[in-house]
């Protein structure tokens, strides 16, 4: 990492300041910078990036992993560095005096950096909005005190901003642009090695090491319901990286057998990364509340989704009044209605949920009325998401300097 900012001498040519801090952010930033170069040839970027920002030309002051740090227990330990990052970040940004610079999602850390920025004189933007949409509304006056606009990959995200008088623009889904409008079934079982005759179940309890321990045994315990139930059922659970793999492997052979019958209880395939081709590959898929089930919906396969939180937590934020939704489910929010089976805190149990996935099972094959919403809410999101948030910094920016302009 270059620790200087010698690398930007005085130039007409554009800079910008970007900051993500974790593999989703990292994806979305790369995009952010090739689109960003189809307008600005001779752009310069700089800031905190992974591997595909500082492959697309990021100058990283600092790698995306010093970043990706989630929950307050975790934060703790780390709190005097991140805050230590967050002052140098902002002292190298205001003396380079930027063209903009991009919080790429990342909000604890990006939206106090963006204030700063802000006050400073430099335009600053947020890519991707928080959760405004399911609770504490009210965040988005304070968001739109750090950014000069905000973008949002969902478009029922702008009119919540308009109601405080914050600019921000729907750009689409990068996952929208990414995944094909038809899904191929049959590679994906190819690929994974399962058989094209049976009845697959995609198994995802979440990401995070603290949602495979709240969810994991009721999902193992679900799909062996399941497999009493419909005979051949294979199930293929995609982890995201080698602890949640080593965290749901203990889960499911810590999980007793929901039956002594031993050809009733599946063995599960157990992947490192591969959710896509998992879900392309199923007949239906159980997953927790969250990306995951925009993923599914894209994949147009029918799901169940489930989350379960501290009971004492849900109780405060639900009495607070800071939980404005009753659907959780991507799909559903998107849809404005029910089209997928959602399973929350006290229903998130084995037995509802092998119920809400077994006709999908059984069936296999998704309903035409749901694959046609699956695909007009696919289209609705595919907006070439790099492109179409270029475009909206470049509005903020202005058109390109020729390099070396007076």
């Amino acid at each position: 990492m270059r620790n200087s900012d010698s690398s930007f001498p005085a130039s007409q040519s554009r800079l910008f300041v970007l900051v993500a801090g974790e593999a989703s952010g990292d994806l979305l930033g790369a995009g952010l910078i090739q689109a960003l170069r189809e307008r600005y040839p001779h752009a310069r970027f700089a800031g905190i990036g992974g591997p595909r920002m500082i492959a697309a030309g990021l100058d990283a002051w600092y790698p995306a992993e010093r970043l990706a740090v989630m929950g307050l227990v975790e934060v703790l330990p780390r709190l005097f560095e991140l805050l230590a990052i967050r002052r140098d970040v902002a002292r190298r940004a205001i003396a380079l005096k930027p063209d903009a610079f991009v919080g790429i999602d990342a909000p604890d850390f990006n939206l106090g950096l963006e204030r700063t920025l802000k006050r400073a004189g430099v335009r600053t933007v947020h890519y991707v909005s928080p959760s405004v949409w399911a609770w504490r509304e009210k965040r988005a006056a304070k968001i739109g005190r750090s950014a000069d606009r905000v973008l949002c990959l969902f478009p029922m995200e702008p009119p919540i901003y308009a109601r405080h008088g914050v600019d921000a623009r729907f750009v689409g889904h990068p996952l929208a642009d990414e995944m094909p409008l038809e899904p191929d079934r049959a590679a994906a079982r190819e690929a994974l090695g399962l058989p094209q005759d049976a009845p697959v179940l995609a198994v995802l309890p979440g990401s995070r090491l603290g949602e495979i321990a709240r969810l994991g045994a009721d999902f193992v315990a679900a799909a062996r319901l399941l497999a009493e139930r419909i005979p051949g059922l294979r199930v293929v659970a995609p982890m995201a990286n080698a602890q949640c793999r080593a965290a749901f492997e203990h889960v499911a052979g810590a999980s007793p057998a929901v039956t002594e019958n031993t050809d009733a209880t599946p063995a599960i395939l157990v992947t490192d990364g591969r959710a896509q081709e998992a879900m392309f590959a199923a007949d239906a898929v159980l997953l927790a509340s969250g990306t995951a089930a925009l993923e599914a919906m894209l994949a147009k396969r029918p799901m169940v989704v489930a989350y379960r939180i501290a009971p004492m937590t849900y109780r405060i934020v639900k009495g607070l009044g800071l939980l404005k939704t009753e659907r959780y489910a991507l799909p559903n929010i998107l849809a404005g209605r029910d089209l997928v089976a959602e399973r929350m805190q006290h229903d998130c149990t084995p037995e509802a949920l092998a119920a809400a996935l077994q006709p999908a099972l059984e069936r296999r094959e998704i309903d035409p009325g749901l694959l046609a919403e699956y695909r007009r809410l696919h289209l609705e999101l595919r907006r070439d998401a790099s492109r179409s948030a270029a475009a909206a910094i470049a509005e903020l920016v202005g058109p390109a300097v020729p390099a070396g302009a007076a």
